[in-house]
């Protein structure tokens, strides 16, 4: 099948070489270089980087509604467009190829609607989530879904490992889903009517540490956020992130926030229900240690 593929992030990377492989793929539209790094120099997305790789065209427009844009796009003659983590569409885009548009979404939609689904899930404590491709519409992620696929989230699986099992997982689900377009024998899913949540956007505020609550509940927030950006918190003025910990359910009636370092070599802070023991931290300025080094470190 011809298509086009749109995405910027390393998550889009392995869908696109799965999908090259197997089909023609025409172009690849992805964001525009941008200034990073210490020097201030152009960075090129993973998309485009690996784009580049494999020798296929690559569009990088400002706009996308931009007239010289849409007629590169029709040039291509598209059969359909492929997206994975990439700006939202218009439906001048969107509605373009004959067999339109389908998209990647990382959740078992439509639960977990936005752009975080990976964290969203684990902080609410989800034993699974999933991949769904979905036809585009006008709505974010609320399109007739083509296919989905369930995994299961372990009780300590992190949002990065998870993200990385979805990323390595995403050419699979692509592939499965344009097979079912080329044979026709399937049919679309709405999600009208059915009970969906939201996944809003991560800011640096969502990932605190709040020690006045359960402790299952600080646990998974920290597993959300590892090993970025991080579940954080403040002592004494210093920022502290907490990269690994695990769960200790026991009564006590100590504060929480509380540190507990009676036991050689491990720190245990109080939340209402019990204690959370960490295993990796980092304070502001240094880097991430184990807690017996970090402990060590304070000591001197």
């Amino acid at each position: 099948m011809r298509l086009i593929f749109m995405g910027t992030p390393e998550f889009a990377v392995p869908s696109l070489e799965s999908l090259v492989e197997r089909h023609e793929v025409a172009a690849v539209v992805t964001a525009t270089d941008k200034p990073g790094g210490r020097g201030h120099q152009l960075l090129q997305s993973p998309v485009k980087q690996a784009a580049q790789r494999l020798n296929i065209p690559i569009l990088q427009p400002e706009k996308l509604k931009n007239k010289v844009f849409l007629s590169q796009l029709e040039g291509f003659k598209a059969q359909i467009f492929v997206v994975v983590a990439f700006r939202k569409l218009p439906e001048v885009v969107w509605d373009m190829p004959p067999l339109g548009t389908i998209n990647l979404h990382a959740s078992l939609l439509p639960q977990y609607r936005g752009a975080a689904p990976i964290q969203r899930a684990i902080l609410k404590g989800e034993k699974k989530s999933g991949l769904t491709s979905f036809r585009l519409t006008h709505e974010i992620d609320a399109g007739d879904i083509l296919l989905q696929e369930e995994m299961s989230i372990a009780d300590d699986e992190t949002g990065g490992e998870l993200y990385q099992r979805m990323m390595n997982k995403g050419g699979e689900i692509l592939l499965k889903s344009l097979e079912l377009l080329e044979s026709g024998d399937f049919s679309y899913i709405s999600q009208k009517g059915l009970t969906s949540s939201e996944a809003p956007k991560i800011f640096h505020e969502d990932t605190r540490i709040h020690w006045n609550n359960k402790t299952i509940d600080v646990y998974n927030l920290i597993r959300a956020f590892s090993p970025y950006p991080s579940a954080w918190f403040e002592q004494n003025g210093v920022q502290y992130k907490i990269k690994k910990a695990k769960v200790e359910l026991s009564t006590h009636d100590s504060e929480p926030g509380t540190w507990n370092t009676k036991q050689n070599g491990t720190l245990k802070i109080a939340c209402t229900d019990g204690w959370l023991e960490v295993l990796e931290i980092q304070a502001q300025g240094k880097k991430s240690m184990q807690t017996r080094e970090f402990l060590n470190g304070l000591r001197l």
